[in-house]
């Protein structure tokens, strides 16, 4: 008894559409087609069950640093976006040394071995200086395809995606080496053309990196890498929807253009998220987070986001219009199946992990659920 749960009267999103009054069954660590007799019913009547939130880029929360933080700063961060509903989360690093960077590789690769995250995304620092953001431009170096290697080498077959502005010399070639190990590139913090972000497309690139943040503006003679992102059909874009990085009809262009199926929602999120204002390190570079926005104190940029998922989604669902199934898809199928993972996480299917969330009327948290056990107790019936 415990482990064996039915979660009855729910409206419950799955790939084929909402089943109103639906239930999901659970058997240990496994959602299940059929209950076990001594199963406990628990009612979830009037709430939304929809699958575990899958967060692709993600550098800390809880005043945590994946960047930087000990084993224990590091796990804490994940319990905080486990608590709003993250329940796979890939760990972002910022450009640091090489050196630096290898190590936090061995040190992440760890934690993804243990199940704790589901890999490794480097975010610099083979990053365009013009469009550098919170990152520390001295720190900053061309796409060097051995130096590149030598990440996901300490990553010990962890690195699931690497952020490169592919214009730089070396970032084509950086691109074919990363398709070739199975490592995810995405072509962000760049100041590419339209036709050399088709280049890299053509090379093997994947990811649109925060569409819309540091990267050139979408122009009508010079489209930039916002139009050949959008147009093509072998991008996800990341969106951050959380009010600051993006205007609500800049999101709405990309949904409309991109589709729903090549969206994925990200956070995008630093130390703050899920902690509170003040004064934090990104990296070496330090940053104020004030009403929830963190900024770099010298200069200013945008320096990630306060973000949790849960937030997110109720904000694409009540701010945006977006349909609920759209959103769901966002947030959980399609970071999935880009992580090669949806085979076990991602939707609400028999013999998938017993990952899920559960949304009141209004779309607030009120219960998380990972491996069949509660993160979040609804403390319903």
């Amino acid at each position: 008894m415990g482990s064996r749960k039915v979660l009855a009267g729910a409206r419950v999103v799955l790939p084929t559409g909402i089943v109103h009054d639906g239930r999901v069954i659970v058997d240990g660590t496994r959602i299940v087609g059929a209950a076990p007799a001594d199963a406990d019913v628990v009612d979830v009547s009037g709430h939304w069950l929809v699958p575990g939130f899958v967060d692709i880029h993600n550098h800390g929360g809880g005043g945590a640093s994946f960047t930087s933080g000990t084993v224990e700063d590091v796990l804490h961060g994940i319990h905080t976006h486990r608590l709003h509903g993250t329940t796979t989360l890939v760990a972002s690093t910022v450009t640091g040394d090489m050196d630096f960077l290898a190590q936090r590789a061995g040190l992440l690769s760890e934690l993804a071995e243990q199940g704790d995250i589901a890999g490794i995304h480097f975010e610099g620092p083979f990053i365009s200086p013009c469009r550098k953001g919170a990152h520390s431009e001295e720190l900053l170096r061309d796409p060097d395809p051995a130096e590149v290697r030598k990440l996901i080498d300490a990553a010990r077959g962890r690195a699931r995606m690497v952020t490169l502005a592919t214009e730089l010399p070396g970032g084509i070639d950086s691109v074919r080496l990363l398709a070739e190990h199975g490592v995810i590139a995405a072509i962000g913090h760049t100041d590419a053309t339209y036709e050399q972000t088709v280049e890299a497309i053509d090379a093997g690139a994947t990811v649109a990196t925060h569409l819309f943040n540091a990267m050139p503006t979408l122009g009508h003679r010079a489209p930039g890498p916002i139009a050949a992102l959008l147009e093509d059909e072998r991008i996800t874009v990341e969106l951050i929807d959380d009010g600051t990085h993006l205007h609500p009809a800049a999101l709405q262009l990309a949904f409309h253009r991109a589709g729903a199926g090549r969206v994925t929602f990200i956070t995008d999120a630093m130390d703050a998220a899920g902690f509170g204002d003040g004064r934090y390190m990104l990296g070496p570079l330090e940053v104020e987070v004030s009403e929830g926005v963190a900024r770099l104190v010298e200069g200013g940029s945008i320096a990630g986001s306060t973000l949790t998922l849960d937030r997110a989604f109720k904000r694409a669902v009540t701010v945006d219009r977006l349909p609920v199934a759209d959103v769901v898809a966002a947030i959980s199928a399609n970071p999935a199946r880009l992580l090669g993972m949806d085979d076990r996480i991602g939707s609400l299917e028999p013999g998938k992990d017993a990952d899920l969330v559960l949304l009141d009327h209004q779309f607030d948290l009120k219960g998380v659920m990972r491996r069949g056990e509660w993160v979040v107790d609804p403390q319903l019936g």
